[in-house]
C-alpha cells in the first residue's frame, strides 16, 4: 500500500503568514493594522478604568466616641451620623406624638428653621460640664445670630420649667431653650448622654456630632463652612 505525499493526519496551519499579516482586511488597512488598533485600544480602556477607580473604598460614617465631660444618662445607643437628615423635634410617649416646646410653651419646629444653620444642644442645668459651655454657646449665639445661625438648648431631665428659666435668666441666655419634659425628642435623637450637641446646614442635614461640651475655637471651626453656606 503506497501512501499519498499530499495527505496527512494534522490539520493545515493557520499560523497567518507575513503576506497575511500585510495583506488588506478593511479598506486600505491591513490585517496587523487592525489588530494594532486594537490592541490599543485595549490598552487604553485598562488605563481609564485603573485611573478612575477609586484607591481606596470610602470608608462608612461612624458615630461619634463620647469625648472628656460627656455625662451619661442611660445605655450607650448608636445614634444619629454625620449625613443623616435631622428629625423633627418630635416624639412619642404612650402612643402619642409629642412636639418640643419652649418656656413659653411655644412649639419648636425644625421645620421652621430650614434655611439657616441649626446647633441643636441637649443639655441639663445640673450637668456640670454642661454648665461650663454655656458661656460659650452664648457668646457665639450673641456673635453669629445675625449670620442666621439658631441655636436650640434642649433641657432633658429636669424637674420644673421654672427651674429652666431662672437658669436662663440668671446667665441671660437669648438662644431658644426647650423644655423636654419626657425627654422624647432626647430619644427620638438617639442620645445617651449629656451635652450631646448636632450641627445642622441650611437643609436640616447634620454636618457634625460632639458628645460632650465644646470649646469656642472648636465651635468656630465647626460653624464656619455651615455659616458659609
Amino acid at each position: 500500500m503506497t501512501t499519498d505525499p499530499t495527505t496527512t493526519d494534522h490539520p493545515p496551519d493557520r499560523t497567518p503568514t507575513p503576506d497575511r499579516w500585510r495583506r488588506r482586511l478593511v479598506g486600505p488597512f491591513s490585517l496587523l493594522q487592525v489588530v494594532g488598533v486594537l490592541a490599543a485600544m485595549v490598552v487604553v480602556a485598562v488605563a481609564l478604568v485603573a485611573l478612575n477607580a477609586p484607591i481606596t473604598p470610602a470608608p462608612e460614617p461612624t458615630p461619634p466616641a463620647p469625648g472628656s465631660g460627656f455625662v451619661p444618662v442611660g445605655e450607650p445607643v448608636e445614634g444619629l451620623r454625620v449625613g443623616d437628615r435631622a428629625p423633627e423635634l418630635t416624639g412619642t410617649v404612650n402612643g402619642e406624638v409629642v412636639e418640643l416646646k419652649d418656656l413659653d410653651g411655644n412649639v419648636i419646629r425644625l421645620a421652621d428653621l430650614r434655611g439657616r444653620p441649626v446647633w441643636i444642644n441637649f443639655w441639663a442645668t445640673w450637668c456640670p460640664p454642661c454648665q461650663e459651655e454655656t458661656p460659650v454657646l452664648r457668646d457665639l449665639y450673641e456673635t453669629h445670630a445675625d449670620d442666621g445661625l439658631a441655636l436650640i438648648a434642649i433641657s432633658v431631665q429636669e424637674t420644673t420649667v421654672e427651674d429652666v428659666r431662672a437658669y436662663v435668666d440668671r446667665y441671660d441666655l437669648g438662644y431658644t431653650v426647650g423644655f423636654d419634659a419626657t425627654s422624647a425628642v432626647f430619644h427620638t435623637y438617639r442620645a445617651f448622654g449629656l451635652p450631646t450637641q448636632l450641627f445642622l446646614d441650611r437643609d436640616g442635614v447634620i454636618r457634625h456630632v460632639v458628645l460632650g461640651p465644646v470649646t469656642r475655637n472648636q465651635a468656630e471651626q465647626i460653624l464656619a463652612p455651615l455659616l458659609a453656606g
